[in-house]
């Protein structure tokens, strides 16, 4: 039996900090995704806990009167221990040498795992269609564990927000699909 597991980046927000809330485009865009997601028979949700990634999945939760399961392991990927002037330049290290890590930071490596472990135990708790919400920079890692073509230049390209629909069979990845017709429905 086939399981859909669809991936999504948060809706716009004000900043990068856990606390970050969503802006009004934001809400807008977490309305229009909980009706455009809402014929799907989601069985699980799951988010990170960041507020910019409950917010957008509270709107279709609520219309499908399900419950959200916090999991930490869907957080943004913690680059650094503190500010850094060249992050970009940083980051795309990252994504060329998945080892490489900064000071108090998580390498490509670390993020992906805790992200893939969020991904198996999604499989093993969802009946059919599960969802989670996570940001931009684990969902691409994410997706490179898959497909190697998911890189730097895919994470530049992502928007807010953005859905993937990763197909299973038997836990073993058959597809992953940019959902257009959603994402253009949003912009």
């Amino acid at each position: 039996m086939n399981k859909k597991i669809y991936l999504v980046r948060h809706c716009q927000a004000t900043g990068q900090e856990p606390a970050a809330s969503l802006t009004r485009e934001g809400r807008n865009q977490s309305i229009q995704l909980a009706q455009t997601l809402k014929s799907i028979p989601f069985d699980q949700l799951y988010s990170s806990p960041y507020r910019r990634a409950v917010q957008s999945i509270e709107p279709l939760a609520l219309q499908l009167d399900k419950s959200i399961t916090l999991d930490e392991r869907l957080e943004e990927r913690k680059l650094s221990g503190k500010m850094i002037e060249n992050w970009l330049e940083e980051l795309e290290k990252t994504f060329n040498d998945h080892s490489y890590s900064i000071s108090g930071g998580e390498s490509s490596q670390e993020a992906a795992y805790r992200g893939i472990a969020s991904i198996n135990d999604a499989l093993h708790n969802t009946k059919e269609h599960g969802l989670l919400m996570t940001h931009g920079n684990l969902l691409t890692l994410i997706l490179h564990h898959f497909d190697s073509s998911f890189d730097f230049n895919t994470w530049k390209a992502l928007r807010n927000p953005e859905i993937y629909c990763l197909t299973f069979q038997r836990d073993e990845i058959e597809s992953i699909e940019n959902v257009a017709l959603i994402k253009d429905s949003l912009l």
